[in-house]
């Protein structure tokens, strides 16, 4: 029929950008310090040695938060580079002004829907680890739909590592760690490093953050993930 558009398919998110104040040193860190950390999102493949002025092992953290997690591996690990992806302006603002203060070479930042980074920004096979640390859990079920975990996710990510390449997650949510190893046991591509195809110790080299903090005074048990790129 004349006169009508096909209507336009919108891909659900599975964050919503929420109302947070700025400190005046965080936002003098989105002014003073974005040229020097930030990367502006474009639809095309980021040359990742451009970047970084060198070849090293890349690390993709979705969803930092405020950055403490990311923070403390790009200042133990120099000779790796680091990405992260957040929305949240005070989260991204936090992270520069210590990523400043620390004099790190090996950080960027991109503050952008982390599915479409991965799908338009970041090249195939290039990342060594992809980290997703506590995403939100839409705990009811009407919300489900918004978990980022799902088959499409784990397929996303098996394009984007290099082989050997690591998908590592925690969650204080067990319904929704559950979810995660029926979805990403059944990935082609992905191997659960745990023997008994459940869930792996505590990765010693993740720091302690507040969401985990939060948890515990719950009574959240966590749960980590370790999945390998075959």
């Amino acid at each position: 029929m004349t006169g009508q558009s096909t209507p336009v398919r919108r891909p659900i998110k599975s964050f919503v950008v929420r109302g947070g104040r700025l400190t005046d040193s965080q936002q003098r860190a989105l002014e003073e310090l974005w040229p020097r950390y930030g990367v502006p999102f474009e639809a095309q493949p980021l040359d990742l040695a451009g970047l970084f002025g060198r070849e090293a092992p890349c690390t993709l953290e979705i969803g930092f938060g405020n950055g403490d997690n990311l923070l403390a591996l790009a200042a133990s690990a120099p000779e790796r580079d680091f990405i992260g992806v957040e929305v949240h302006p005070p989260g991204v603002g936090h992270l520069l002004r210590n990523a400043g203060a620390e004099g790190l070479s090996n950080l960027k930042v991109i503050q952008h829907d982390a599915v479409e980074v991965l799908q338009q920004q970041i090249p195939a096979e290039s990342l060594h680890s992809i980290l997703v640390l506590f995403p939100d859990p839409w705990h009811k079920k009407r919300h489900h739909k918004r978990r980022l975990v799902s088959p499409d996710f784990a397929a996303l990510v098996v394009s984007r590592l290099r082989r050997g390449g690591t998908l590592q997650l925690a969650t204080d949510w067990e319904p929704y760690a559950e979810v995660m190893l029926e979805v990403l046991n059944a990935a082609a591509g992905l191997r659960n490093r745990a023997p008994d195809r459940r869930f792996v110790p505590r990765n010693p080299g993740r720091i302690l953050t507040r969401f985990e903090r939060r948890g515990e005074r719950l009574g959240h048990a966590v749960h980590d993930l370790c999945f390998e790129k075959v």
